[in-house]
């Protein structure tokens, strides 16, 4: 059994899965800072200092100042949460989008491109000599 295991955790495609799966989580956090750092401050001044993060609607007991505290007096719908990862997921599926995008074409432009001419066989040098040497004569 742990032969078999062995065998089956070092095939190509469950190694390459475990390659892909980390660099997809780095690429989450990455995504995860470029959101929160980068991109909700600005939407954040555009809006007006609109902090997605601290948005809720209190659904039990008296309205509290901050999203911590909501949650402490009873049930609170936190939507603004939500809304940050919509758009953590938006930005990596336009992400994704581009880069295999990008990739196509440029399967594409290999594809296109003519293939190189295939060098002569040694009987097609033969008979060019041939011919050249009766050009030559004649």
């Amino acid at each position: 059994m742990l032969k078999e295991f062995k065998e089956f955790a070092l095939k190509g495609n469950l190694v390459d899965l475990a390659v892909a799966f980390i660099i997809g989580a780095a690429f989450s956090g990455l995504v995860q800072s470029v959101v929160n750092d980068l991109i909700m401050p600005i939407v954040g001044f555009i809006t007006g200092g609109v902090d997605f993060s601290e948005m809720y609607i209190q659904l039990s007991g008296e309205p509290q100042p901050t999203l911590e505290q909501a949650r402490a007096a009873g049930a609170t719908l936190a939507y603004g949460n939500f809304i940050t990862l919509l758009i953590n997921f938006l930005i990596v599926a336009w992400v994704l989008f581009l880069i295999i995008k990008a990739m196509n074409r440029m399967k594409k432009k290999q594809e296109a491109a003519p293939p190189a001419p295939a060098e002569p066989t040694k009987e097609e040098v033969l008979l060019a000599e041939i011919r050249d040497l009766l050009a030559k004569k004649g």
